[in-house]
């Protein structure tokens, strides 16, 4: 049996992706800062496993990859979903903002990789997704941190694609549009309207819709390096 490790997992996307591996025979390791009440009602109902990380930090996320490697062995697929945005002017942004969104969107794709991939390494196989967004693929007013951070994962993506496909090692990047989730929840009736009109499909995104995508990315053997927008034709206009 494959193992994957998933961080954000107590969101709407990261559950959802949880139930999509769970249902193509994984075992689940479900990581997350805030909320792990919501994440073990989903471990409970798929098997999996939950624990508490913040990925900003170096010495959670070795203790986070020790514990799930020892619940759950080689740890086969990593999927870095662990986000967090900032919403307003960039005049009114403080600094400690600006790096808490960097943080967590980039420094800790950043850990998490680091520590994965020695042990994929040694074997010779093993796979990443890591989530970035519509608005990392083009940047998003009164949304800059949140876009540069979401752009930096998407380089990043590609050079390690590059640096570790000799070791037999897919790298692959996920950019969701405008979905149905918890984090949407701050939009207005009228902004959200206003984005259902602006994609060409006419409607929000769900969670199980990116999750099938992210299955996708780490089970196809001969992708890596790649981009895969999730977002109705958002971008097309």
């Amino acid at each position: 049996m494959k193992n994957v490790l998933i961080t954000g997992a107590s969101g709407g996307i990261g559950r959802a992706m949880a139930v999509a591996f769970a249902r193509a025979g994984y075992g689940v390791a479900m990581a997350c800062r805030a909320h792990p009440e919501r994440a073990r009602e989903t471990a409970e109902a798929i098997g999996g496993r939950v624990y508490v990380c913040d990925v900003t930090r170096e010495e959670e996320v070795d203790a986070l990859f020790a514990a799930a490697e020892k619940d759950f062995g080689f740890l086969d697929t990593l999927v870095n979903n662990a986000g967090i945005s900032w919403r307003g002017l960039l005049t009114d942004m403080s600094l400690e903002d600006w790096e808490r969104v960097f943080a967590v969107n980039t420094r800790g794709v950043f850990l998490c990789c680091r520590r994965a991939l020695p042990p994929m390494i040694r074997r010779k196989r093993g796979s990443i997704v890591n989530v970035s967004s519509m608005w990392g693929q083009q940047g998003a007013s009164c949304e800059a941190a949140y876009s540069a951070s979401k752009a930096a994962v998407i380089g990043f993506t590609q050079a390690l694609a590059q640096e570790e496909g000799p070791s037999g090692i897919r790298v692959n990047c996920l950019c969701p549009g405008v979905i149905d989730t918890p984090m949407n929840a701050s939009l207005s009736p009228a902004e959200l309207a206003a984005l259902r009109e602006d994609t060409p499909l006419g409607r929000l995104g769900a969670p199980e819709e990116v999750a099938a995508a992210a299955l996708f990315l780490a089970e196809n053997e001969f992708v890596t390096g790649q981009t895969l927008g999730v977002n109705g034709g958002f971008l097309l206009g």
